[in-house]
């Protein structure tokens, strides 16, 4: 999915008061990440995940394979933290970060 840059900029603004969910350690991408993150976006749809990763390049790869294996976007990375967004396919209005802003 494309999302244009005002989309951008308005999950940008939710996601600045969010804390980080779902944390990616020295194990890397393990089968019980994806699956957490996958539950997280199905709930909040737009969500931090923090990776407590020293080395930059590292990091990135980890983050473009997280994007891949749960198919969804990033939003904006600022250091170890990544806001990555995938809408529900039913929203739920109590769980949402976009419904529960709105």
């Amino acid at each position: 999915m494309s999302l244009n840059a005002a989309k951008k900029k308005h999950f940008r603004s939710i996601g600045h008061n969010l804390n980080p969910v779902v944390m990616v350690a020295d194990k890397g991408l393990t089968e019980g990440v994806v699956e957490e993150t996958m539950r997280a976006l199905n709930d909040h749809e737009l969500i931090k995940v923090k990776f407590a990763i020293g080395d930059r390049d590292a990091r990135q790869q980890l983050i473009s394979q997280l994007l891949s294996a749960t198919n969804s976007d990033l939003i904006q990375t600022i250091g170890k933290i990544a806001l990555i967004f995938k809408p529900a396919k039913k929203p739920n209005p109590a769980l949402s970060n976009l419904l529960r802003v709105q």
